[in-house]
C-alpha cells in the first residue's frame, strides 16, 4: 500500500474510533438520563461496554491465526468491525432505554465489540504494513486521529442533537463510522503479510526482559497522564468556579493538543530514535503535568491544558510505536493488544491513586507527585534499549 494511503486510513479508522468516544465520554450520560436512568445504572452501561476491551486479546488471536474465508487477517475482521458498529448506531434510537433497559446494553456492547474487532485488527495491519522507519509517524497518524475524531465530534454531535434529533446524532455517528471502509476495501494484504503464521510459542516473547519492562512502563506512563487528566477539571472547578460548557472547552484544548502531539511525536521518533523520543516524552509529561497546578489565571487555563494535551498525544505516540517494534510478527495482533490491556490496567490504578491523592493531600501536591512519577521510567528505559535485547520485529 502506498504511505499516503496507508496514512489516510489508519487516521480514518481511528476518527471514527474517537468519534465514538466522543459520544460515550460526552453524552451518552445525557441520552440515558432522559429516559430516566440514574447514574448507577448508566455506570453499568458504561462497565458493560467496557468488556469487548478486556476479551479483545482473543479477538487479536483470532485475527492472527485465522484468514477468514481467504480475504485476509486482517480486512474481512475490519469491516465486519465497522458495519457491526454502524448498525448499532441505527438501532439505538429505536430502543427505549427506560423500559428495555437490558436490550440497550446489549446494542451497546455489541457496539464496542463491533469497535473492539476493527481497533484490534487496524493494530494489526498496522504492524504487518509499516516499516521500521515510519512506526512513529503511523502511530502520530493514528492518536492524532483518535483525538480529531473525540474533538471534532463532540462540537458537531452536540449541535447536530441541540437542533435536530438524538435519531439524527446516532445516524451522523454511523456515517461517520463507514468513512473508512472504501479505502479498508481497497486495501491489500501483501502474500508477505499473509505468510506470518500464528504460533503458540510466539508468546515466549513475553518472557523477554525488554518486554516485561515495557508493559511496565505502558501501565507507568498510562497512569500518570490518564491520572492527571481527571483531575484537570475539578482542579480548575475549585480554582475558577468554571462551568460545565467551560469544562468542555477545556477537555478540547487538551484534545487539540493531543493531536499535534501525536504527529510530532511521531515525526521526531523517527528522526531521532524510540530512546531519545521516550527519554523526551518524559521530560515533556513532566512540565506538562507539573505546571498545572500553577494555573493562577483563565489565559494560563487554556495554554497549559493545551500543552498536558500535547504530553498525552506525544508520549502515547512514542509507547505504541516501540510497542510495534517489540511485537513478534506470528502474534502480532494479539501481542499488541496485550501489551494496550497492560497500559489499561494502569489507567484503572491511576485514576484511583491520583482521586485519592486528590482527596487526601489537595491538587496541587497530586499534580506533584503524579509528574515526579516519570522518574521512575528512567531505569525501565535502561532495560529496554539495554544491549544484547533485540528491538526487532520477529515475523
Amino acid at each position: 500500500m502506498k504511505r499516503s494511503f496507508r496514512y489516510l486510513m489508519f487516521a480514518l479508522l481511528y476518527f471514527a474510533q474517537g468519534s465514538i468516544m466522543a459520544y460515550f465520554t460526552a453524552l451518552n450520560a445525557i441520552y440515558l438520563q432522559s429516559f430516566g436512568l440514574g447514574l448507577s445504572e448508566i455506570g453499568l452501561i458504561g462497565t458493560i461496554g467496557l468488556i469487548p476491551f478486556v476479551i479483545k486479546i482473543f479477538l487479536g488471536m483470532l485475527s492472527d491465526s485465522v484468514n477468514l474465508f481467504g480475504f485476509g487477517h486482517r480486512k474481512p475482521y475490519i469491516v465486519i468491525g465497522l458495519v457491526i458498529q454502524a448498525a448499532c448506531l441505527l438501532i439505538v434510537p429505536v430502543v427505549d432505554a427506560g423500559q428495555n433497559f437490558w436490550l440497550y446494553a446489549l446494542v451497546a456492547f455489541m457496539m464496542m465489540m463491533g469497535m473492539a474487532l476493527y481497533d484490534t485488527c487496524t493494530d494489526g495491519i498496522a504492524l504487518d504494513t509499516t516499516p521500521v522507519e515510519e512506526e512513529g509517524i503511523i502511530q502520530g497518524f493514528m492518536v492524532g486521529g483518535r483525538a480529531a475524531g473525540m474533538v471534532i465530534t463532540s462540537a458537531l454531535l452536540g449541535l447536530i442533537v441541540q437542533n435536530l434529533s438524538w435519531t439524527a446524532g446516532f445516524i451522523f455517528l454511523a456515517v461517520v463510522t463507514l468513512l473508512p471502509l472504501t479505502l479498508v476495501f481497497q486495501a491489500k494484504e501483501t502474500e508477505k503479510e499473509a505468510a506470518s503464521r500464528f504460533e503458540w510459542s510466539a508468546f515466549k516473547s513475553f518472557t523477554r526482559k525488554h518486554v516485561i519492562a515495557l508493559g511496565v512502563l505502558g501501565a507507568l506512563y498510562s497512569l500518570i497522564i490518564n491520572g492527571a487528566n481527571q483531575l484537570v477539571n475539578p482542579f480548575l472547578v475549585e480554582r475558577f468556579q468554571i462551568d460545565i460548557a467551560t469544562a468542555g472547552y477545556v477537555a478540547t484544548m487538551v484534545g487539540l493538543g493531543t493531536v499535534l502531539g501525536g504527529l510530532v511525536g511521531g515525526n521526531i521518533t523517527d528522526r531521532i530514535g524510540q530512546k531519545r523520543s521516550v527519554q523526551v516524552a518524559i521530560l515533556v509529561t513532566i512540565f506538562g503535568v507539573g505546571l498545572l497546578p500553577f494555573i493562577s489565571a483563565p489565559w494560563m487555563a487554556w495554554v497549559l491544558t493545551f500543552i498536558f494535551g500535547f504530553a498525552f498525544g506525544f508520549y502515547e505516540t512514542v509507547y505504541f510505536a516501540i510497542s510495534m517494534r517489540v511485537t513478534d510478527g506470528r502474534i502480532a495482533a494479539t501481542m499488541f493488544s496485550i501489551l494496550m490491556a497492560v497500559a489499561n490496567i494502569g489507567t484503572g490504578i491511576g485514576l484511583g491513586v491520583t482521586g485519592a491523592l486528590a482527596d487526601g493531600l489537595g491538587f496541587f501536591p497530586a499534580f506533584i507527585i503524579v509528574a515526579a512519577l516519570n522518574l521512575l521510567a528512567l531505569p525501565l528505559i535502561r532495560v529496554i534499549f539495554s544491549k544484547g535485547q533485540t528491538m526487532e520485529k520477529v515475523s
